[in-house]
């Protein structure tokens, strides 16, 4: 058991380290002519920009019309995987969903019911299939362009992060943003120009408080109907003098059938997931 643990944390610790060399080395492309042969590269002279290796890592391929090399790729890939957990965290709806779906089940009173893989795994799709149109558009504004070698790293980067601004401006409340900028020492965005002028660093915060506030708001009110039968339950116990039973024991079965009667999960999925829209 302590040799596996061992392993995965070697491996844990190669991927974010590569994630890390990734972020911080600057990544500069360059292209030679490709020979014939495919064993003859071109040679670079001291006086070449190109033989400076000294500001960056350097990738050269054929022409600028070559592909990534499959080493970098596979970097790429581990970086992404890495940061991803973190990415579907602060830029999606997964934050509202699961903790929506958290307070669900405590108003329920069923504990582990469902499970937290399940609640995940739900909130996972949902998010999915609510982020689907912004993942649609990076990939193929971004993704495809870059990969085919039309638009640079830095032009796929601000294209992809169109689709994840106008979407997290969508669901950030005013006063939020305006706590982030008034923190940031920053005016606060009037105009499309002056929101997309904003940093990251900014739109993100500002996006998470929005959606933990909307969460709780829809977590209180998801609380509202179970909060009234063990008041109404526990009120006749009170009355019949059976002071010494707990009164979720007998009310969390009267919750249940009301959950099931007024089809809640549909009515808590559909309006949870209108919400974003």
């Amino acid at each position: 058991m302590k040799k596996i643990c061992c392993i995965v944390s070697i491996v844990l610790g190669t991927i974010f380290l590569a994630g890390a060399l990734t972020l911080i080395v600057p990544w500069h492309i360059h292209a030679t002519e490709s020979s014939t042969a495919g064993t003859d590269t071109e040679a670079v002279e001291p006086s070449d920009p190109r033989a400076d290796i000294n500001n960056g890592f350097h990738i050269i391929y054929n022409n600028d019309s070559g592909q990534i090399s499959g080493t970098v790729r596979i970097l790429l890939v581990l970086t992404l995987i890495s940061l991803a957990p973190s990415l579907i965290i602060m830029l999606t709806s997964f934050t509202r969903i699961i903790i929506v779906l958290h307070f669900l089940r405590q108003a329920l009173g069923t504990q582990t019911a469902p499970p937290n893989q399940v609640l995940v795994g739900l909130a996972l799709f949902l998010t999915v299939f609510i982020m689907s149109p912004v993942f649609k558009d990076i990939n193929e504004n971004a993704i495809k362009p870059f990969d085919e070698g039309k638009i640079t790293q830095d032009q796929a980067i601000e294209i992809g992060s169109a689709p994840l601004r106008e979407f997290m401006y969508g669901q950030t409340q005013e006063k939020d943003l305006a706590l982030l900028c008034d923190i940031a020492k920053q005016d606060y965005p009037v105009t499309d120009e002056e929101f997309d002028s904003l940093p990251m660093t900014t739109v993100i915060p500002a996006f998470i408080l929005s959606e933990l506030r909307t969460a709780f708001v829809l977590g209180f009110l998801i609380y509202i109907p179970f909060i009234v039968i063990d008041m109404v339950v526990s009120s006749i116990l009170m009355s019949m003098g059976m002071m010494m039973l707990p009164p979720t024991t007998i009310s969390m079965p009267f919750k249940l059938l009301l959950f099931i009667l007024a089809d809640g999960w549909d009515l808590v999925i559909g309006q949870l997931v209108k919400s974003f829209f």
